[in-house]
């Protein structure tokens, strides 16, 4: 029996324990400092705050302050808290995540260290691991793809992928965590995996702006939202490449599925109906904030900036959306201007 460790008690964090107990693996979910509220409801019997369904049965739960002892043993540790908090936790468990076989990555960011570089989390959980004296650390695989965390934690139909430099790594472990319910595809390209997990969150704003126009007007903007969803796609497929990804990744589930989920009803996509709907972004924002809904496209826009700036300056030009929903955010543009006009429509 495999031994798994998951760091955040969250939306995801919680919902991944669902199918690793059906797997048949031992599951032990630890919460930050910011879980004890989601702690305290499972651990009375009701259904997680975030999911509105129950954490599966036979899960073990820790404390913030009971981090290495929910480390100890662990074969697997899976970090699974908001990209923010990623730094911070893998220093505090950089011990534990050494002596796993394996680290697994749910959390969806960039990451910009002291000196303004700008990091995928992959680089980012070696480098502090690193600075904290642990420069070996098991091999990561990057999970990604269209989950709902509800419909994850109430075993509805889900696929998802798991990408590692070592292919053979990947598919052990999409085999291990494999059940009727839970399908897992697996890949060599973690980069690209690691591209499209931020950046979807980042385009799902711009449709849901396409969304929100719908409710503004009574007027449906189908089109407008398609040709949105066609350029994000691309735009993905771009900056992947030029990071050495596999361009196909983004049209496969860590991209398009991804995408396609995030469009329909993520919490980016609900910002973006906000903003379509004559809320400025910071207000939008702060009602997010108001009901716990963290928003990770808002601060993966300006990043994402920055990581081209930095790592892709070639391609700049060729993504005018991700420039758009930047520009829509710093207040810059209007929507529909920034979207429609300098995005989507074709240039001859």
């Amino acid at each position: 029996m495999t031994t798994i460790t998951i760091l955040g008690a969250g939306a995801m964090g919680s919902a991944l324990c669902t199918p690793l107990v059906d797997a048949g693996c031992k599951v032990r979910l630890w919460g930050t400092w910011l879980d004890d509220h989601l702690l305290d409801a499972v651990e009375a019997g009701e259904p997680h705050p975030r999911t509105n369904e129950p954490l599966a049965a036979g899960v073990r739960t820790y404390r913030s302050d009971e981090l290495a002892e929910a480390l100890e043993g662990a074969q697997v540790v899976v970090m699974s808290v908001a990209s923010v908090g990623v730094p911070k936790v893998a220093e505090l468990a950089a011990a534990g995540m050494a002596k796993a076989d394996a680290l697994w990555l749910t959390s969806k960011g960039f990451n910009e260290d002291e000196q303004g570089n700008i990091e995928q989390l992959p680089d980012a959980i070696r480098r502090i691991a690193a600075e904290n004296g642990y420069a070996d650390l098991p091999p990561l695989v990057a999970i990604a793809g269209p989950v709902k965390a509800n419909e994850c934690a109430g075993r509805k139909p889900t696929a998802t992928i798991f990408g590692c430099k070592n292919e053979a790594i990947a598919r052990k472990y999409a085999q291990l965590a494999s059940t009727t319910n839970y399908a897992v595809d697996y890949s060599d390209d973690e980069v690209g995996v690691e591209i499209c997990a931020p950046m979807k969150n980042v385009y799902a704003i711009a449709l849901g702006i396409s969304d929100g126009l719908e409710k503004a007007t009574g007027v449906p903007h189908h089109n407008l939202k398609a040709a949105t969803f066609t350029q994000a796609v691309k735009e993905m497929s771009l900056l992947g490449k030029s990071q050495g990804a596999d361009p196909a990744t983004a049209f496969g589930l860590a991209g398009v599925g991804d995408l396609e989920v995030t469009g329909l009803s993520g919490r980016n996509k609900v910002y973006g109906v906000r903003i379509g709907r004559g809320e400025t972004p910071s207000e939008a924002l702060a009602e997010m904030d108001r009901l716990e809904q963290t928003v990770e496209g808002v601060p993966a826009a300006r990043l994402a900036l920055k990581f081209v700036d930095q790592h892709a300056g070639d391609i700049k030009d060729r993504l005018p959306l991700l420039n758009a929903v930047a520009n829509i955010l710093d207040g810059v543009d209007e929507p529909v201007d920034a979207i429609l006009a300098r995005a989507v429509l074709p240039r001859v």
